[in-house]
């Protein structure tokens, strides 16, 4: 079965924007497109109501993904698009339907009067257990929102691509996570800003004067540890230009930061083979919420 891109439906805005999203990055990989509508069924008093009768069910369950898809297929006549309809409840179904996809995207409600997404509980959900990766995409988000600006200072599709962001933790880098955000830049003609942050000395909570040998002593042997897990990368991916920040403090916080600048920013969710089930990560939990680009979220070991 060939590799798709594939998206949650559910009509609305924010799906529709996920779905356009989806469609770009599958011309951009050269994949087909899978629109997956997800019906979850009315409880059964209710569906028996004059005007909830099963036809009417049947109509609007399948016209918004027929519609989304005949849409989608003439603004990207060069993208191969599919439609499927499942029933259930999309947290517990969307994983599954994910299996066999390159990555998942969903969409995400923008936060109103400030950056970030609202991300609900069906899209931390499916975060938390998809086996491929998922991208969020926030309501009303455009094409012309990934690239730079045009010679009239105007955000423009015509102009390259902004710079792809991977969130790094040099201390357990992992490959999936790296080979995703190289290989994201890579098929967008883009540099990679990789972002590490590390923790000041203990001495800063206390508010004790600052050790300033220590703090450049930590500051060059963390910059020297992301340049070392970046080395191969560099090597596999010469045409990527990388650029490496290390910095002190919250790494959520730079992460965020530099989402106002991103196409794309990179994220790991480490994959928790345990009795307390699946797990975000504070540092990825706190982008999925405030960063202004779209999230890939990449499940590694």
């Amino acid at each position: 079965m060939p590799r798709t891109v594939t998206v949650g439906l559910d009509g609305s805005h924010e799906s529709r924007a996920a779905a356009e999203w989806a469609a770009r990055e599958a011309k951009l990989r050269g994949l087909p497109l899978k629109v997956v509508h997800v019906w979850e069924p009315v409880p059964e008093p209710m569906a028996q109501a004059p005007l909830l009768g099963a036809e009417t069910q049947q109509h609007w369950s399948e016209a918004i993904p027929r519609e989304a898809a005949a849409g989608i297929r003439i603004r990207h006549p060069e993208v191969d698009v599919v439609m499927e309809q499942v029933s259930g409840r999309p947290a517990e179904v969307l994983p599954g339907v994910a299996k066999d996809a390159e990555l998942l995207v969903l969409g995400s409600r923008g936060m109103s009067g400030v950056g970030g997404f609202m991300v609900g509980s069906v899209g931390l959900a499916v975060v938390a257990h998809a086996e491929c990766p998922v991208v969020l995409v926030r309501a009303g988000e455009q094409a012309a929102d990934e690239h730079t600006m045009d010679p009239a200072g105007i955000p423009s599709a015509a102009a390259p691509f902004r710079p792809v962001v991977l969130g790094l933790d040099a201390t357990n880098p992992d490959d999936a996570l790296i080979g995703f955000a190289f290989e994201a830049a890579r098929l967008r003609g883009t540099s990679l800003r990789v972002v590490h942050g590390w923790n000041e000395p203990p001495y800063i909570a206390y508010g004790m004067p600052p050790d300033l040998e220590m703090n450049a002593r930590i500051a060059a042997e963390e910059a020297a540890a992301v340049a070392e897990t970046l080395r191969p990368w560099r090597q596999k991916f010469p045409a990527v230009e990388v650029v490496a920040d290390s910095l002190s403090g919250k790494a959520a916080n730079h992460l965020v930061d530099a989402s106002r600048e991103a196409s794309l920013v990179v994220v790991g969710r480490r994959v928790r083979r345990s009795p307390l089930g699946a797990h975000i990560g504070p540092v990825t939990h706190a982008v999925l919420h405030h960063a202004t680009a779209p999230v890939a979220v990449v499940p590694h070991d």
